[in-house]
């Protein structure tokens, strides 16, 4: 069973790790593009992430994906998309219903590798978006990765320049990494018992206790007549029941006003092909 949650002093205690395996930048269409779609199409499961360049200028707004990384258990590669764009064998790999593409808030991820090459996203896991069935309600890496794999790993680069002529060698090793722990995260999730969160213990205990002090600032507001205080709803007149019909699992469902329409005109069709058949009948026996 895993920690619901973990301080950073816990985190600052663990024994930083980083991806063990070979890491390969790619910015063309070349060997090492060919050799790693071979590798990433033999695989089930990929780590991914995704990286762009900071900007720090609101007037400038944000930059597009410059690096998709997908790890493997031995190699990782590293796509430079500014350089190299999203060729089609890629975007296959990414549609691969076959091939498991784990990462954490990928939805961003995918959008912004979407607006460079249109592809159908299938078989993606978001981990912020399963943590809380093994009982984890933190939901960064950097969290989920002490929590789940009982190590820490660096984020120093996450603000470096990602669109830059030559990346750096902590670069590398950071973009590598930060696919490969999600890979390796859902890996021992699979393999791990499930212990839901509540509703309740969902929600981070800072914005609980915000609510009660809004909810007691309110009050007391209130008391000193500063804002009125919420008036009760008159009460509904109760309605006549309306027609309802049941779903194929019998659940029962209300009708609107022009299915009841329909489902009228389509008795009355009925009762009249009813009647025209008895007709038929009847003058056939007084005839015989």
């Amino acid at each position: 069973m895993f920690k619901i949650s973990i301080s950073a002093e816990e985190i600052e205690a663990l024994e930083l790790r980083s991806f063990p395996g070979k890491i390969i930048v790619v910015d063309d269409e070349g060997p090492a593009f060919r050799e790693g779609i071979r590798y990433l199409k033999r695989q089930k499961v990929l780590g991914f992430d995704t990286e762009t360049r900071p900007s720090f200028d609101a007037r400038r707004g944000q930059y597009g994906t410059a690096l998709l990384q997908l790890s493997g258990p031995s190699q990782a590669y590293l796509f430079r998309l500014k350089k190299l764009g999203m060729p089609q064998a890629l975007c296959k790999i990414l549609a691969d219903p076959g091939i498991v593409k784990v990462g954490a808030a990928t939805g961003g991820d995918i959008h912004g590798l979407q607006s460079l090459h249109g592809f159908k996203a299938q078989s993606f896991v978001d981990l912020q978006q399963i943590a809380w069935q093994y009982g984890i309600r933190d939901m960064a890496v950097k969290k989920l990765t002490a929590i789940i794999l009982g190590f820490k790993i660096s984020k120093a680069q996450q603000l470096s320049n990602w669109e830059a002529e030559t990346l750096s060698a902590p670069q590398q090793l950071y973009a590598a990494t930060d696919a490969w722990v999600c890979r390796e995260m859902f890996l021992k999730l699979s393999r791990s018992e499930r212990h839901p969160l509540t509703a309740e213990e969902r929600i981070p205990p800072q914005a609980l206790e915000n609510q009660r002090r809004q909810a007691e600032e309110r009050a007391e507001a209130i008391a000193r007549g500063e804002i009125p205080a919420r008036k009760e709803a008159p009460a509904r007149k109760k309605e006549a029941p309306r027609q309802r019909k049941r779903t194929e699992g019998g659940e029962a469902k209300r009708l609107t006003r022009s299915q009841r329409r329909r489902r009228q005109r389509a008795r009355s069709k009925q009762r009249n092909r009813d009647r025209k058949a008895l007709e038929a009948l009847n003058n056939e026996n007084n005839n015989g």
